[in-house]
C-alpha cells in the first residue's frame, strides 16, 4: 500500500494503555559480557610517573601501569584523586581501568597524541585516529568508575568546520567527514567479554563509545554529556558496529547527533566486510538531546537484526525510532522489538528513510580529480556496488509495542522505495499524539492494533523528495 495515510485518516481507533507488555525474545537473555576481570592488585598510574595537574600529558605513564598490569595476569589500574590530561591508552587482556569520583581525565588536544591505526569509521575500512581509550584485540577487560572524561573535543569539531567550508564548495560534502578524521573517545574493536561502566563522558570529538567488530558486551550506567562546550557535530552516543550480543542497559545520553545507534558497513566496502550487528539489548535508558533515540543505519550493508529496545525515554530529541539508509547500502533491517518506552517532544515521532541525505550518502569525483590521485578510502567510497540492485537496502517485520508518545512535531515521516518497500510493521498498544500526521509512501503489511494516532492540525502534503535531516546544518545553524 503506497498510501497508507489514507487508511490512517478514515479510521478510527480505540486507545486504552495496556498492561499487556511484550514477552522478549529468548536470545535476550544471553547478551553482554560473560565474564569480568577478577584480579585485584591495584597499580596506581602516580606509580608509574602519571601527575595530576591539567597540562602534564600522561599517556606514557598509564600506558605503562597498563602493561605492567597485564604482564602480572591482569588486575586494576587507577588514579589517585586529581585531574589528569592523556592522549590514546590501549588496554590489555584481564585489565580493569577504574576511574574513581574524583578524577578527571582530560584528553589531549593534540593529534599527534592519538596514532592513526586500522579501524572502520562511519561504515569505511580505513586509517584513523586511536580512541582516546582503547580496548582492541582484548579479552576480559573493563573501564569503570564514578569518575569523568572530559575528551575536550572542540579541537576536532573547529578542523571539521574549516574543512566542511573548503569541501562544501568543491563538491566534497561526501568524503569531508573521513577526511577530517575526529578522535573518538571510547573504541572497543575485535574484542570480547568488555563492560564499560558507571562513567560520565564529555564533549566528544567525534563519537562517543563504539562496540566494532565485537561481541559479548555490556555498557551499563554510562552518562554521556556532548554539549557543555557548545555543541559537536556527529557526537554520537553509543554506536554499536557490526558486533553481537550486546547489553546496554541505565544510561543517559546527551549528544548532537544519534544518541543509541545500531551499524553494520556502508556501500561497496560495507558488502565486502559483510558483518552484521545482531542480537541487541537497549533497555532503561534515556535519550535528551539527539538526532535519534534509536536508530538503525545509515550504515546497514552488512544487516541490522535482532534488537529489543524496552523502557527508554527520550524528551526533545529530534526522532524517536528511526531508520536511515541509502540505495547503495543494501543489507536488511529486521526483527526489531520497540517496546514499554515513552516519548515527548519530539520532532518525529518515526522516522523511516531509505534514500537518507542524498548529498551525503553518494559519493561522485568532481571534475579536477582523478581515480589515481585521490587516497585509499576516496577510492573505497567511489567504488561502484554491482549489480545496483545489491545496493537496495530493506527493512521489515518490526513490533512496535506500548509506545507513548505526546507533544511530537510529526508522527511520521516515511519513505520507503519502490523497489524496497517498508514491510509488516505491527503498532499495538500505542498512542501517539502529535502537531502532524506526516507522509507515508510505499509501505506494505502495517497494522495498528489497539492505537490511537491524535493529531491537531491537517496531515502535511508529501514532498517532492525523500526526506533526510542534516544534523550538521542543524547545528551549524
Amino acid at each position: 500500500m503506497k498510501r497508507l495515510l489514507v487508511f490512517i485518516l478514515c479510521c478510527s481507533f480505540s486507545f486504552q494503555l495496556s498492561a499487556q507488555t511484550t514477552v522478549a525474545p529468548e536470545w535476550t537473555k544471553k547478551v553482554g559480557a560473560r565474564s569480568f576481570p577478577s584480579a585485584k592488585t591495584i597499580y596506581y598510574v602516580n606509580s608509574y610517573g602519571a601527575v595530576s595537574d591539567t597540562t602534564t600529558v600522561n599517556t606514557k605513564a598509564i600506558q605503562s601501569a597498563i602493561d605492567a598490569c597485564a604482564a602480572k595476569g591482569g588486575g586494576i589500574v587507577a588514579f589517585k584523586p586529581g585531574t589528569y590530561v592523556t592522549g590514546a591508552i590501549f588496554l590489555k587482556n584481564n585489565v580493569h581501568l577504574r576511574i574513581d569520583k574524583g578524577v578527571l581525565i582530560l584528553g589531549s588536544q593534540n593529534f599527534d597524541d592519538y596514532p592513526d591505526m586500522d579501524t572502520r569509521i562511519a561504515g569505511l575500512e580505513m586509517k584513523w585516529p586511536a580512541a582516546l581509550i582503547n580496548a582492541v584485540n582484548v579479552k576480559n577487560v573493563a573501564v569503570t568508575g564514578e569518575g569523568v572524561i572530559n575528551a575536550r573535543g572542540k579541537f576536532c569539531w573547529d578542523k571539521y568546520w574549516a574543512m566542511r567550508k573548503d569541501y562544501d564548495t568543491k563538491g566534497l560534502r561526501w568524503i569531508v567527514d573521513y577526511d577530517a578524521k575526529r578522535v573518538r573517545t571510547l573504541l572497543v574493536q575485535n574484542s570480547t567479554d568488555v563492560s564499560v561502566k558507571g562513567l560520565t563522558f564529555k564533549n566528544a570529538g567525534f563519537w562517543t563509545v563504539q562496540l566494532l567488530y565485537s561481541s559479548y558486551l555490556t555498557v551499563d550506567g554510562v552518562v554521556i554529556k556532548n554539549n557543555e562546550d557548545g555543541s559537536g557535530p556527529s557526537t554520537d552516543g553509543i554506536d554499536v558496529d557490526s558486533s553481537s550480543w550486546v547489553l546496554i542497559q541505565n544510561c543517559d545520553i546527551d549528544c548532537n547527533d544519534d544518541n543509541f545507534c545500531l551499524k553494520a558497513g556502508r556501500d561497496w566496502d560495507g558488502l565486502r566486510v559483510n558483518r552484521p550487528t545482531e542480537y541487541v539489548v537497549i533497555r532503561k535508558s534515556i535519550a535528551r538531546r539527539g538526532a535519534g533515540l534509536v536508530t538503525l543505519g545509515s550504515e546497514t550493508s552488512g544487516s541490522i537484526r535482532h534488537i529489543y529496545c524496552t523502557d527508554l525515554y527520550a524528551k526533545h530529541t529530534d526522532n524517536g525510532l528511526r531508520i536511515k539508509s541509502a540505495t547503495t547500502r543494501g543489507g536488511v533491517v529486521e526483527d526489531v522489538y520497540f517496546v514499554n518506552s515513552v516519548l515527548d517532544s519530539v520532532r518525529n515521532a518515526y522516522q523511516f528513510n531509505l534514500n537518507w541525505y542524498p548529498a551525503y550518502s553518494y559519493s561522485e569525483l568532481p571534475k579536477g580529480y582523478t581515480m589515481e590521485t585521490v587516497p585509499a578510502h576516496w577510492k573505497s567510497m567511489l567504488q561502484k556496488v554491482t549489480p545496483a540492485e545489491k545496493g537496495i537496502p530493506s527493512a521489515r517485520n518490526f513490533v512496535i509495542q506500548n509506545v507513548k508518545i505526546t507533544n511530537a512535531q510529526k508522527a511520521f515521516e516515511i519513505n520507503g522505495l519502490p523497489a524496497s518497500l517498508l514491510q509488516n510493521f505491527q503498532f499495538i498498544n500505542s498512542i501517539i499524539t502529535a502537531n502532524t500526521l506526516g507522509t507515508m509512501e510505499y509501505t506494505k503489511g502495517w497494522k495498528f492494533i489497539n492505537t490511537s494516532i491524535d493529531v491537531s492540525t491537517k496531515p502535511v502534503e508529501k514532498k517532492k523528495e525523500p526526506a533526510g535531516i542534516e544534523e550538521e546544518e542543524r547545528l551549524k545553524g
